[in-house]
């Protein structure tokens, strides 16, 4: 499965391939959880409080019902969009770029490879937030994986 990278970030290249070797082991619901915790998380550094914004609020509740079977891959298709919509219409870089995780979140019940892309938007919000700072990037993977170990283990 192709997981390039499909945009420009300063990145840990043998962390990203110790997070894909995760990522191939993982479904797609315990993809979309994952994603759901990686844009929490992203939010939370960026310092965006993401519980009173409807669009990403409703994207989050449409995947956790997609993840519960109670939802169809459409609605969470369009929740995703929603979210990016917003983060189009975002101004702040690094509030862009973390909506833009947030939208790749969602939409991974749509189609798993949106976790990848959302975690490289993670990292991308990271060069944003700490330019040149691959210590942050490290730490930032080291996270990613810890948590999708997690949700693995979980499943």
């Amino acid at each position: 499965m192709d997981t390039r990278t499909k945009i420009r970030i300063d990145d840990c290249p043998e962390m990203r391939k110790e997070l894909e070797t995760l990522y191939e082991q993982a479904t797609q619901v315990v993809l979309a959880r994952w994603a759901l915790e990686l844009a929490k998380h992203v939010f939370l550094l960026a310092g965006f409080d993401w519980s009173g914004c409807s669009e990403v609020k409703d994207g989050f509740a449409m995947s956790e019902e997609w993840q519960r079977g109670e939802a169809r891959v459409y609605d969470v298709r369009q929740a995703g969009f929603a979210v990016h919509r917003l983060a189009k219409g975002c101004v702040n870089e690094i509030l862009r770029t973390a909506l833009r995780t947030g939208g790749q979140a969602v939409a991974t019940g749509h189609m798993r490879e949106h976790a990848m892309v959302a975690s490289d938007y993670a990292v991308r919000t990271i060069n944003l937030l700490h330019p040149g700072d691959l210590t942050a990037v490290t730490a930032e993977r080291g996270w990613q994986i810890q948590t999708l170990r997690l949700c693995l283990a979980n499943s």
